[in-house]
């Protein structure tokens, strides 16, 4: 391989909303950061890992509960051709535990607490979920992990997919 042939995956990460079952005045709201560069590696197969940054879920709900998922597009560089694109199915995800809370919440659950319970994003996966219990608005946030399997027919290039969060 020639050392100056490297695949950079840049990550762009779009935030989606939702409204959970809930009385009327209830309303769930999700933040996560807009842009990631996972870096760069030679070409070959091999993987890149990188945290995505922190992801919060806002939730006014009196009583309820939310789900938070994830999902993500084919990273393609190029026209996208079969050399040219790394499948969402080489994207592995892992929430980690809970960051940080706010307000009351009776139980908070991560999609996938640990790196062994990674799940790959051929499908949208649940990233948390929680049980509010509160009068007053309350917060989730976590730290996912994206781990790339980069396959050894990919060609050089700086690839970019998308990953999107949403809360219901």
């Amino acid at each position: 391989m020639h050392p100056s042939r490297r695949l950079t995956l840049a990550l762009l990460t779009l935030v989606s909303s939702g409204t959970g079952i809930a009385p009327a005045n209830a309303a769930l709201d999700i933040t996560v950061p807009t842009a990631k560069d996972l870096g760069s590696r030679q070409v070959g197969s091999g993987t890149l890992t990188a945290a995505l940054g922190t992801v919060t879920v806002t939730s006014t709900n009196l009583i309820g509960t939310w789900t938070a998922s994830v999902s993500s597009t084919n990273c393609t560089t190029g026209a996208g051709g079969s050399q040219q694109t790394v499948l969402n199915s080489q994207l592995s995800y892992w929430s980690g535990p809970v960051t940080a809370t706010t307000g009351q919440l009776s139980l908070t659950t991560p999609g996938q607490a640990t790196a062994a319970n990674a799940v790959t994003l051929s499908t949208a996966r649940t990233a948390f979920s929680a049980v509010t219990v509160n009068i007053l608005q309350s917060t989730v946030s976590w730290n996912p992990t994206l781990i790339v399997n980069v396959p050894s027919s990919v060609v050089a290039g700086t690839y970019t997919c998308t990953v999107t969060h949403s809360v219901a």
